[in-house]
């Protein structure tokens, strides 16, 4: 296995987000890794089968980007502290629009990443249901290995003996 100098790591800003994003920060501090977090704006190409923007609307997607990278500055900015502490060998995030798995991937090969480190859930119900899940897609198809965590699974202890 080649060293892990670079640790993408995609966020979806839920409530689950800063769980993720330390899981990340400590194995990157570990290895003394630069760190990646990014955010995919889904296009509304996915959705052309069943939804059709209002014309009133034709900014939408470029104000969805907008959004998205402003939710990312207060993302990283949240959690700059925390990030701090690990040992990084740097941290920076990038917002990217198209089919979530696919450009989560093409990012990765971009940045020559060494490792994913990604939550197992994001999108819920129907939207699950009708875009599968981004993580089952990166897993089977990543230029490098990539670590899962189930974000709603209580940290396991460790048994006295």
């Amino acid at each position: 296995m080649q060293e892990i100098t670079t640790v993408l790591t995609p966020i979806d800003f839920s409530d689950n987000a800063g769980k993720i994003a330390r899981a990340a920060a400590y194995v990157a501090g570990t290895f003394k890794a630069e760190l990646y977090f990014v955010f995919v704006v889904q296009n509304f190409e996915d959705y052309s089968g069943f939804f059709v923007p209002p014309v009133s609307m034709p900014n939408l997607e470029e104000e969805l980007f907008q959004s998205a990278q402003e939710r990312m500055d207060t993302f990283m900015t949240e959690n700059k502290t925390i990030l701090e502490g690990y040992g990084l060998n740097g941290v920076k995030s990038k917002v990217l629009a198209g089919d979530v798995g696919e450009e989560i991937l093409s990012f990765a090969t971009e940045i020559n990443c060494n490792l994913i480190i990604m939550g197992t859930h994001g999108y819920k119900g129907l939207e699950r249901i009708m875009f599968g899940s981004v993580a089952d897609k990166v897993v089977k198809t990543a230029c490098c290995p990539v670590l899962t965590i189930n974000p709603y699974r209580e940290e396991c202890e460790e048994e006295a003996e």
